[in-house]
C-alpha cells in the first residue's frame, strides 16, 4: 500500500457535485492498493499514520501526532499511485488491485483507523470520480510505501 499523507488544515471530497466528506484540522491521505496488500500493510500504516510526529507543538517544531493534536482524517482511494511510468508516455497501473481486492482492504483501512482515533473518519467513494479540495498545512506531504518498511 502506499500512502500519501498531507497536513491540512481543512479537506473535502465532492461526487457529483455533493461533498461527500470534508474535515478541518488533520490528515488528507490518497491510498493506493496493491495485489498483493494485506492486513499487516494495513496495521502497519495506521500505526505509522496515527503516530507521525508532523504537527506543531507550542514552539512550533513538529512534535506531535494526530492522535496528539485530535486531528481528524479524510481517505480517499487513489489506484494512480501505483502507476508505472517506466515506459512510454502512457502510465500503466499493472499493479493496483482490482475492485474485488481493493474494496475490502480500502475498507478495513478505514475501519483500522476508525478503531485508533476518536474523531470521525471521512471518505470518498471507491472508483467514483472525486473532486478533492485541500489546505495543505505547511505545506507538509509525506510518502508511505508498506512495501518499504525499512
Amino acid at each position: 500500500m502506499i500512502a500519501v499523507i498531507q497536513r491540512v488544515s481543512e479537506a473535502s471530497v465532492k461526487i457529483e457535485n455533493e461533498i461527500k466528506g470534508n474535515i478541518n484540522y488533520g490528515l488528507m491521505i490518497l491510498l493506493g492498493i496493491e495485489e498483493d496488500d494485506n492486513q499487516e500493510d494495513i496495521e502497519w500504516l495506521t500505526r505509522k499514520i496515527i503516530n507521525m510526529r508532523i504537527f506543531n507543538d507550542d514552539n512550533g517544531v513538529m512534535n506531535k501526532s494526530l492522535l496528539d493534536v485530535n486531528g481528524e482524517i479524510l481517505l480517499i482511494s487513489q489506484f494512480t499511485l501505483h502507476a508505472s511510468t517506466k515506459k512510454g508516455n502512457r502510465p500503466s497501473y499493472i499493479k493496483a488491485a482490482k475492485p474485488d481486492i481493493a474494496i475490502p482492504l480500502y475498507e478495513k483501512m478505514l475501519n483500522e483507523l476508525d478503531q485508533q482515533i476518536t474523531t470521525e473518519i471521512q471518505s470518498g467513494e471507491f472508483g467514483a470520480d472525486m473532486k478533492v479540495s485541500l489546505v495543505n498545512d505547511g505545506p507538509v506531504t509525506i510518502i508511505l510505501d508498506s512495501k518499504n518498511k525499512v
